[in-house]
């Protein structure tokens, strides 16, 4: 089975941002794909890069809402399970929020980035509640998927719960920028998860230079060997497509040991 992953920049023109991608899925549905997701607020600029909003939720839309229909009516069209992310909007709220679209246009439900960050460029604290939806895996027409927003993947209890209700992948939208972190270190955090986990792991990052910050691309996809298996290039738009058989994963260490020879009564209610 064939995922892609869409990397592109994003000016502050959300409109045009979304046509962009709306003609990069239909890309890489022609291309192939089955499973088609996007990185962090993909089709408009990156909020938190800027303290203390105006208004945070005049920037947020309902989910569903205008762009996930757009979205839900291509799935229908091609066939493809979409991986979104968006600035929800919901009563009050606002939230980091990625919709998980099925082949046939069903929105199975949404995952909200449970874990909110407070720092230099990304003060996003000032526009994301913390998520309320808990860990959700979908089933979907190509297979259980699951989603840590960008920064929920620093959390290994959040990584093995997605294991543990049976994530066969799980897609990282992320808005990750140069410098931010030692080089090497995206992969490497990913790589341990979906060594320990047993699934595939498909970082989706944002791309190009805005107003603080210049955001590096090179997202990637690894096997539940650890093994990255994929990679973009660095500072352009890309689409990635990768390759992959769900059914290495019975084969993986974790599923053949690491899971048999958990002790869940020492873990508590999550685990």
């Amino acid at each position: 089975m064939k995922i892609a992953l869409i990397q592109q920049h994003c000016t502050k023109d959300k409109r045009k941002n979304l046509e962009r991608a709306l003609k990069a899925a239909q890309k890489a549905a022609l291309e192939g794909a089955k499973i088609i997701a996007f990185a962090e607020l993909a089709f408009e600029p990156f909020y938190p890069q800027h303290p203390n909003p105006a208004d945070r939720l005049a920037l947020a839309e309902a989910i569903p809402g205008p762009t996930t229909e757009r979205f839900i009516q291509l799935a229908k069209e091609l066939g493809v399970v979409f991986v979104l992310n968006l600035y929800e909007r919901d009563g009050d709220k606002a939230f980091d929020t990625s919709p998980v679209i099925d082949a046939d246009g069903t929105l199975l439900g949404t995952t909200r980035m449970l874990h909110i960050t407070d720092y230099e460029g990304f003060y996003e604290q000032d526009y994301y509640d913390p998520g309320d939806h808990d860990a959700p895996v979908y089933q979907t027409e190509f297979g259980k998927i699951g989603v840590a927003i960008c920064y929920d993947r620093h959390y290994p209890e959040y990584m093995r719960r997605l294991a543990l209700q049976g994530a066969e992948i799980v897609f990282v939208p992320q808005a990750g920028a140069i410098g931010e972190w030692p080089e090497g270190l995206y992969q490497a955090e990913l790589r341990v998860a979906a060594f320990q986990n047993g699934y595939f792991t498909a970082l989706c990052n944002r791309v190009g230079k805005e107003d603080v910050l210049e955001f590096a691309g090179e997202s990637f996809v690894c096997d539940p060997f650890g093994q990255v298996i994929a990679q973009a290039a660095k500072g352009r738009d890309e689409i990635l497509y990768c390759d992959i058989d769900l059914d290495r994963i019975k084969e993986s260490p974790a599923k053949k040991w690491f899971f048999r020879d958990r002790r869940a009564e020492l873990y508590g209610e999550w685990f």
